[in-house]
């Protein structure tokens, strides 16, 4: 016959009660440990979500200016039949730039956003677990 394991002579001499102790306090910092996990993600995320509205947020000011702009532009140009108004095609055009920078930083931004999506597979994993551990008590 071969030697106990350690773990074998560790179940004989401790009680029941001991080992279940240690796995339900295992299994509790294991918990604590993915809802911080959880939680530095979902920050990861919205911070990811908020730059990405800014972005946006900043290209609707700049398509706003970009139409005003034309606009004024547009009134003046055909005021005195092709005059100052050139002016004001050239900072329409401007703006309009400025707002498709904007536009596509931000969107990249939003692209990045994920969710939590490991921390809650892992999470949804641990609850049958649970509930099958209650079934048999």
């Amino acid at each position: 016959m071969t030697d106990p394991t350690p773990s074998e002579q560790r179940a004989a001499s401790e009680s029941l009660g001991d080992l279940i102790s240690e796995v339900t306090e295992d299994l509790s910092t294991l918990m604590r440990q993915e809802l911080a996990l959880a939680k530095a993600e979902l920050r990861e995320s919205a911070t990811n979500t908020a730059k990405g509205a800014g972005m946006l947020g900043g290209a609707g000011y700049g398509a706003g200016m970009a139409v005003f702009f034309l606009s004024l532009a547009l009134w003046a140009a055909l005021t005195p039949l092709m005059g100052g108004g050139w002016a004001g095609v050239v900072v329409a055009v401007l703006w309009a730039v400025i707002a498709l920078v904007l536009f596509l930083v931000g969107r990249s931004h939003l692209k990045k956003v994920k969710g939590a999506p490991q921390t809650v597979e892992t999470l949804q994993e641990f609850l049958p677990t649970f509930k099958r551990n209650e079934e048999n008590k």
